[in-house]
């Protein structure tokens, strides 16, 4: 169970799905030591706590594509039914259906898991937002480097020679 509740482990399986970040219905009843059939009959009885924003089932093209882009998933491929997707606050919510003090300890690790996500996700936007500042300041200095080398350039032509004229 040790291994299991590490934070690395949930954040991988952690997915990104219509914009969200769900954890699928078969992860968390491993999680909780409970069967899938299990998870999946609560919630169907409690529906009213899970509105579309904490809890969503993935259509049958969005559960070939997670499939086929992720190999840890290979093993459900054939699997009769879509799975049911959980956000952050519907895991929260699952929490309240599930109160055991297993479910209580793995409910508390996944919201770190989460956290430390979000927390990942926003120092990757400000080094981006760094990167593209000094990307400007760089932008800068080549127009400038640009515009001596121009100047450079125009010193460094011998100015044309003054011929006479001939004639009038």
């Amino acid at each position: 169970m040790k291994q299991i509740l590490k934070q690395e482990n949930i954040v991988q399986i952690i997915y990104l799905i219509r914009a969200e970040k769900v954890i699928l219905d078969f992860d968390l009843a491993l999680l909780y030591g409970v069967e899938n059939r299990v998870l999946k009959q609560s919630v169907r009885r409690n529906l009213s706590r899970f509105p579309s924003d904490f809890l969503f089932q993935l259509n049958k093209i969005e559960w070939n594509e997670l499939i086929t882009n992720c190999d840890n998933l290979k093993k459900y491929k054939f699997s009769p039914a879509t799975p049911f997707a959980f956000t952050e606050q519907g895991v929260a919510m699952l929490s309240s259906i599930l109160r055991s003090s297993k479910a209580i300890k793995v409910n508390i690790e996944i919201m770190r898991a989460f956290i430390s996500l979000r927390r990942l996700i926003d120092t990757n936007k400000e080094f981006a937002s760094k990167l593209k500042e000094i990307e400007h300041r760089i932008f800068k200095h080549d127009e400038q480097i640009a515009t001596v080398f121009e100047i450079l350039k125009e010193l460094m032509t011998p100015p044309e020679p003054e011929r006479n004229r001939i004639g009038f």
